[in-house]
């Protein structure tokens, strides 16, 4: 079994900074996948970023790249994801997800197993 736990979501302008973190326990933190979605009520749930095992290699959606980084410290057992230059547009709720079986970037929601319960990020005008 794997715990994910967010943590950093809160209120923040427009144009502001915000590191969300995701603490996993429950197995060797090194052999998870792990991806960041969001999800804004009456909308599905979005791909943001994901990282390999070994944070060797990254992917984000087109709206975020250049904003936002995935990062990961193994030793720590946890996931960031920095979003910087915040839009209102970026307003969700923020979930990470694990996967144990990829080693690479994954983008699609129904392939990871793990989930954290999400953290609200809202970004005002």
């Amino acid at each position: 079994q794997v715990q994910l736990v967010e943590s950093g979501g809160g209120l923040v302008q427009a144009g502001g900074s915000l590191r969300l973190s995701c603490a996993a326990s429950g197995r060797t933190f090194s052999t998870y996948a792990m991806g960041w979605f969001r999800q804004a009520p009456g909308k599905e749930r979005e791909f943001v970023a994901g990282i390999s095992r070994t944070g060797g290699n990254t992917d984000y959606a087109d709206s975020v790249k250049g904003r936002f980084t995935i990062s990961r410290d193994n030793a720590k057992s946890t996931a960031y994801l920095q979003m910087n230059s915040l839009k209102p547009e970026d307003t969700a709720v923020y979930y990470c997800a694990a996967s144990i079986v990829h080693t690479i970037v994954i983008k699609t929601a129904g392939q990871y197993a793990y989930w954290g319960q999400g953290t609200q990020v809202t970004v005002s005008s």
